[in-house]
């Protein structure tokens, strides 16, 4: 049970990750290869939180699948989607039908029984 609490962990930094990357995606210009569209990603600090918690994610995912089996450390990464309908609904007030719902606690029973 000591990949659990670093999954989650993990699940968190890339949930974070792709929640700041879409805040950041609605303040910066529409894409181009000019100045104005660059100069809103490079100043954007949205942007960059979400490098950093990928970032960190990612150095996290190092440790995990160097100290525990791939087999049981690669379908935990499945945790992030579970965090991101949460996010979902409380960052972006989505609405989530019930089947969406039955399919997080699928996942969520999957990753127990890879757990145990």
């Amino acid at each position: 049970m000591k990949l659990l609490p670093l999954a989650i962990v993990q699940s968190l930094l890339l949930a974070g990750g792709q929640v700041f990357l879409k805040l950041a995606l609605g303040r910066m210009e529409p894409f181009g290869w000019c100045w104005r569209f660059w100069s809103s990603v490079l100043t954007n600090w949205q942007f960059a939180l979400c490098g950093l918690l990928y970032a960190a994610g990612t150095i996290l995912w190092f440790y995990i699948i160097k100290h525990f089996p791939f087999s049981m450390a690669y379908p935990m990464v499945s945790l992030s989607y579970v965090l991101g309908m949460v996010a979902a609904i409380l960052v972006f007030h989505e609405e989530v039908s019930p089947t969406r719902w039955l399919g997080v606690l699928l996942i969520m029973a999957g990753c127990y029984l890879i757990a145990k």
